[in-house]
């Protein structure tokens, strides 16, 4: 059995619903998961989008220590009071806090990818907190991922 994920909101290779785009509903999506590796003590879920003039990129929500019984986050688990599963944690996005931040590129930059990718970690939680950015919790991923599965989706502003 392959790890994979599956979203009742966004789909692989489509159009990033108005609920994921920072000015038009900004909630997280509905995801869902199955066929975790042996070993699996906990996930985590980020969302990134490599398109991003930034030159690093840009993240977009970043969640670990989700227990490893949970299987699913609701739709708009990411946001305030969303009901994130007890232990987990939501670090801060490049927005500049923690929760999950919509979609927001800038107009007229093109199509941008959103990849949402969730992790199974070998480890009950990861060292990390919600002042910590990305790429911390990249790294310790980084040490700590035993598979993972992701859905990309893209979003472009074409302003007016």
């Amino acid at each position: 059995m392959s790890f994979t994920l599956a979203s009742t909101d966004i789909q692989d290779g489509g159009v990033l619903p108005d609920a994921q785009v920072l000015a038009k509903g900004n909630v997280s999506p509905q995801l869902s998961w199955s066929g975790a590796p042996e070993g699996t003590r906990s996930y985590a879920v980020t969302c990134y989008d490599p398109d991003a003039p930034t030159g690093s990129g840009f993240w977009h929500w970043t969640v670990a220590n989700i227990p490893a019984d949970v299987t699913e986050l609701a739709a708009g688990a990411g946001s305030r009071g969303g009901g994130l599963p007890k232990g987990a944690i939501q670090g801060r996005t490049d927005f500049g806090q923690a929760g999950f931040g919509g979609a927001a590129p800038p107009a007229g930059h093109g199509p941008h990818r959103y990849v949402f990718t969730v992790f199974a970690v070998d480890v009950d939680s990861l060292e990390v907190t919600a002042d910590d950015s990305g790429a911390v919790f990249g790294f310790n991923l980084h040490f700590h991922t035993l598979a993972k599965a992701s859905i990309t989706a893209t979003y472009e502003n074409r302003g007016g």
